[in-house]
């Protein structure tokens, strides 16, 4: 589905009802904005929780793998990439 939107004053861009009612955003929902490889990303706090557990997920399978010493590799790991 592709929208042509206009940024209107303050820099504010309304989401069309279709594409709220597609991705179930509903009025008031709070929305986190990104910015990923030059596309701005506008994600859900039910999206970041299902990416959260899903990813998170195998280490709670693992007892024998401490979730918090996968989690600070991980990030010497992306640190080590910048």
């Amino acid at each position: 589905m592709n929208i042509t939107l206009e940024v209107g004053p303050q820099g504010r861009v309304v989401i069309p009802a279709a594409i709220r009612k597609l991705l179930g955003i509903e009025t008031g929902a709070t929305l986190l904005a990104t910015v990923v490889d030059g596309k701005l990303v506008l994600e859900t706090q039910e999206q970041l929780l299902k990416q959260f557990y899903s990813r998170f997920a195998n280490a709670r399978m693992r007892p024998d793998v401490a979730v918090v010493d996968e989690l600070i590799a991980e990030r010497r790991s992306e640190a080590a990439h910048e």
